[in-house]
């Protein structure tokens, strides 16, 4: 995961002058990407949540099949994570110091703030996977 969201962390840094150089402008963050990526971390959070409340506080069992089914799921969110992570926080270092540009600000907050919700994807997804092991008193 660190590799993927240093490659990524990279590629984002790069974007704004490659984007500038190609198209002419930057692209835009909005606040849906960010929220969507919020909600994403939020969903995360409450299955890896249920997850350990059945699991382990519980004592309670799943069918094997879900148990592989959240377990992949954490395993893949957190890579993706990674990478949404790396990336938006790579564009956002990119506008650090430039004041000349319309809407640098805009693009920092936002970029920033989208890096911030993929860091909470790859944490929600670690605490699902977490949640997935098979406790040590069981049989």
């Amino acid at each position: 995961m660190l590799g993927v969201g240093l490659v990524a962390l990279v590629l984002g840094w790069t974007l704004r002058s490659a984007s500038i150089a190609w198209v002419g402008h930057a692209p835009r963050v909005t606040w849906l990407q960010v929220l969507a990526l919020a909600l994403v971390a939020g969903i995360l959070g409450a299955v890896a949540w249920s997850t350990y409340r059945t699991l382990q506080a519980r004592r309670q069992t799943i069918e094997p099949h879900q148990a592989v089914n959240r377990l992949v799921l954490a395993k893949a969110c957190a890579i993706a994570g990674a990478a949404v992570a790396g990336g938006y926080l790579g564009y956002a270092l990119s506008w650090v110091g430039i004041d000349e540009q319309e809407l640098a600000g805009e693009r920092l907050l936002r970029s920033g703030l989208a890096g911030l919700a993929g860091v909470m994807i790859v944490v929600a997804s670690l605490l699902l996977e977490r949640a997935c092991r098979v406790r040590r008193d069981d049989p």
